[in-house]
C-alpha cells in the first residue's frame, strides 16, 4: 500500500516538510504517485497518443498523396480539432481512471487543495466543465504555434507519411503536457 501523502509540517519518507505551499513535487508525492503521474500518465499517454493518432491520420487521410495546410481535410483543421478534442477526452478518461484507482485502494488521494496548489485552482471542479476548460485551453495554447510554424517555415502541405508523423508527434506532445495535469487534479484531496 502506498505511503500517505503529505501536508505541511509532516514527515514523509524521512523528509520533514516545513515549507508549506509550493514544495517540490517529488517531496509531496509518494513513489507510487510519481510513477502514476509521470510514467503512466506522462510517458504512457504520449506513447498511446502517438500510436492512436498515427492510426487516425492514416485512416482519415489515406486517400491523399499530400495533405494541404488548409481545406476540408487539412493540417490546420486537424491540428485545431486535435488541440481541443485531445485535452477534452483526456480529462474525461483520466479523471475516471485515477478515481477508480483511488476507490480500489491502488492510490491514495493527495492532500492538495485549490488553496495549497493554485495551479489546480484555475480548473472548474465538475469533470465536464474541467474537460471543456482544458479543451479550450488546448485550442488556444497548442494550435496557433503549430500552425504558425508551418507559415514561418513556408510549408504549404505535407506528404501523407510526413503528416502522419506530424499528427502523431503533435498529439504525443500535447498528451504528455495535459495528461499529468488531469491526473493531478483527479487525485486532489477533495472529491466532486
Amino acid at each position: 500500500m502506498p505511503p500517505p501523502s503529505t501536508t505541511a509540517g509532516r514527515e514523509v519518507s524521512g523528509v520533514l516538510d516545513m515549507s508549506g505551499r509550493g514544495y517540490a513535487i517529488r517531496r509531496r508525492m509518494s513513489s507510487f504517485h510519481r510513477r502514476f503521474i509521470l510514467l503512466e500518465q506522462g510517458v504512457g499517454a504520449a506513447v498511446f497518443n502517438f500510436v492512436l493518432n498515427a492510426a487516425i491520420a492514416w485512416v482519415t487521410f489515406r486517400g491523399l498523396a499530400r495533405v494541404p495546410l488548409w481545406g476540408q481535410l487539412s493540417i490546420g483543421g486537424d491540428t485545431i480539432g486535435t488541440s481541443f478534442i485531445l485535452p477534452f477526452l483526456t480529462c474525461l478518461a483520466v479523471t475516471r481512471l485515477a478515481r477508480q484507482r483511488v476507490q480500489k485502494g491502488q492510490l491514495t488521494r493527495l492532500e492538495w487543495t485549490r488553496d495549497t496548489h493554485p495551479m489546480l485552482g484555475w480548473l472548474p471542479e465538475p469533470t465536464l466543465k474541467r474537460a471543456l476548460a482544458l479543451g479550450l485551453a488546448g485550442l488556444v495554447l497548442f494550435a496557433p504555434p503549430a500552425i504558425a510554424a508551418f507559415y514561418v517555415l513556408g510549408i504549404p502541405d505535407l506528404s501523407l507519411r510526413d503528416f502522419i508523423v506530424f499528427k502523431a508527434s503533435f498529439a504525443a506532445a500535447a498528451a504528455a503536457l495535459v495528461t499529468p495535469l488531469v491526473a493531478l487534479w483527479a487525485l486532489e484531496g477533495r472529491a466532486e
